[in-house]
């Protein structure tokens, strides 16, 4: 007996022949399908490969098992991630929707896993799962930082440059969500569409949970849509979002680093927040004890100096700006040595 709720798996394609095969596949050995109902819905925009065939071949695959497979094809001109995204939901029909990358594959039980969480969770949460990269040597850092993010982090570590604290191709969640958010921006071909629905959920008072088990198959390749989002777009954006909520309560605040990520930082901050910025801290004994002084292009003139000191002299809370996972433990060891809680003492921005 099936479960009454429908699932819909909502897939962006473009020129994706090298990947469908696996993709599908994927889908078709979902142990869900003993007892819930699936629809494939994807959007093919404009793919000037052979995927429009592989498509509908797949259609008639998935229809012989009673599987609904609904295509909207656009034929104008590419558009992008978030209007494929958008137009794929648009032909569904489901009450909880599965977001699926086609370069990625999802492993047997990840349909199950993530709807048993959603059964457990409230309406307005956007649940994760656990990935494997693949190749394996790609992303390590990446993938150690978002498979390894506590219950609590996963809520907090949301101004890092690596995004979403779960990684959208592993996104589940109730229909009523999306169409609270609003569905995903189409403004151009380099927009953040997955941050920006990310942040806009978290400003709806959304949450973020993950089913702790690796559920996909995230792959890494040279043509994924992730290189063509300008990063400084994406710094301004995370920057816009850190000032906004987090340091305007602040009074003062210390950059912990003073090298090139945290003077970046501290140059792009708008004035009344550079002005509280209390030090930098760093462990660089060349550094310490010297001060940085910004230079105004505009007003063509120099800024206050801020001083350079010990991590252990500075006073929090900080703004982290210090790649993790990179000194073999090193700046771990010493932000756990000053019994900091996150979210209060300290953020992450790097």
């Amino acid at each position: 007996m099936q479960n009454s709720h429908l699932i819909s798996i909502i897939i962006p394609i473009f020129n994706a022949s090298p990947w469908i095969q696996l993709c599908f596949e994927g889908i078709l050995k979902q142990t869900a399908l003993e007892t819930l109902r699936l629809e494939i819905c994807v959007c093919n925009d404009c793919s000037t490969d052979n995927t429009p065939q592989l498509l509908e071949s797949w259609k008639v695959s998935f229809e012989k098992l009673g599987i609904p497979f609904k295509i909207h094809t656009n034929t104008d001109q590419n558009k992008g991630v978030g209007y494929s995204k958008n137009r794929a939901v648009g032909i569904s029909s489901g009450d909880f929707l599965c977001f699926q990358d086609s370069d990625d594959v999802m492993l047997p039980d990840r349909v199950i896993k993530q709807y048993e969480k959603a059964l457990l969770t409230p309406l307005d949460t956007i649940i994760g799962c656990q990935f494997r990269r693949e190749p394996l040597n790609s992303t390590v850092r990446y993938t150690k930082w978002a498979n390894n993010l506590t219950k609590l982090q996963l809520n907090l570590q949301v101004f890092t440059s690596h995004g979403p604290t779960v990684i959208m191709p592993t996104w589940f969640c109730h229909r009523s969500l999306y169409e609270r958010v609003g569905g995903f921006c189409e403004n151009n071909q380099g927009c953040p569409e997955d941050l920006l629905f990310f942040y806009k959920h978290l400003d709806l008072g959304g949450k973020v949970a993950r089913v702790d088990q690796i559920l996909l198959i995230y792959t890494f390749h040279a043509n994924q849509t992730t290189f063509s989002i300008n990063q400084d777009t994406i710094w301004s954006i995370r920057l816009q979002r850190l000032e906004t909520l987090v340091l305007q309560k602040w009074p003062s605040f210390t950059i912990w680093n003073a090298g090139k990520q945290g003077r970046r930082f501290y140059n792009s901050l708008a004035q009344q927040n550079k002005d509280k910025v209390a030090a930098f801290c760093d462990v660089d004994l060349n550094k310490i004890g010297r001060k940085y002084q910004y230079f105004n292009a505009e007003g063509r003139k120099f800024q206050r100096e801020v001083s350079i000191i010990h991590f252990k002299d500075a006073t929090p809370p900080f703004v982290i700006c210090v790649k993790i996972d990179l000194t073999n433990g090193v700046f771990e060891e010493n932000l756990n040595s000053l019994h900091l809680q996150e979210g209060v003492d300290y953020v992450m921005f790097s």
